[in-house]
């Protein structure tokens, strides 16, 4: 709130049979904080799944379920199940088609239950635009989409502007960095991404990933403004 940022994406904690995000107790936290901030939550975050991947942790569909029920109960409409670390879907030889498959299986199966709770399941990871609809037209599930990554992308070399045109509605939520410079001041270019998203109409969350240089709440504020500036939000 002191920042001026509209929300917050959480997290669900790390692993455990129980996610801290299934407390009821704990979310009745973050329920009072909205209520007297006017912040919201504007998506919960599965980062635990870097370091236990849904491919191979066999806790990971139960993760998913708690983590649908969370962000029902929050008001969150995405949810992002991280892909990268030990979790990452390809390595020097290309993508591991037999981790692939088990997370396929595993969307699909979580899909439904998404779907009924209002919920989108947002998958990001290292792989391009065209592998990433793959995935999709193996789910066939419109509450699997992509969380898509304007810094990640860039430093994999991939075409930002022409990935968001391609994917489109697929695209259900957006990360903003560019390592640890300011936006604007590194390698990203923001404004061509920002025109991409544009184009296709996105009316999702912007969700800051952004480094802290100096001061977490002003070097937020500086992002926060220069973003605010290129969608021409006052």
């Amino acid at each position: 709130k002191r920042i001026g940022l509209n929300g917050v994406e959480v997290s669900t904690g790390g692993p455990a049979d129980t996610l801290r995000i299934a407390d009821p107790a704990f979310r009745k936290q973050y329920k009072d904080l909205m209520a007297s901030t006017g912040v919201v939550v504007s998506s919960v975050a599965m980062g635990l799944l870097n370091d236990a991947p849904l491919a191979t942790d066999p806790r990971g569909p139960a993760w998913i379920d708690q983590t649908i029920e969370a962000a029902k109960d929050l008001g969150g409409k995405v949810i992002l199940l991280a892909f990268f670390g030990k979790g990452d879907l390809k390595d020097k030889n290309g993508l591991k088609a037999r981790e692939l498959d088990v997370v396929v299986e595993r969307l699909k199966d979580a899909a439904p239950k998404a779907q009924a709770a209002g919920v989108i399941l947002g998958i990001e990871n290292t792989l391009s635009g065209k592998d990433n609809l793959a995935i999709l037209e193996r789910v066939k599930s419109d509450a699997v989409r992509i969380y898509y990554d304007i810094g990640n992308s860039t430093s994999a070399k991939y075409d930002v502007p022409a990935e968001i045109r391609d994917l489109k509605d697929r695209i259900c939520q957006i990360h903003f960095k560019d390592g640890g410079s300011y936006l604007g001041k590194g390698r990203v270019d923001v404004p061509a991404a920002v025109k991409a998203i544009q184009d296709i109409h996105y009316q999702g969350w912007i969700v800051l990933e952004t480094a802290v240089k100096k001061d977490r709440d002003d070097d937020f504020k500086t992002n926060a403004q220069y973003v605010r500036g290129l969608f021409g939000i006052a």
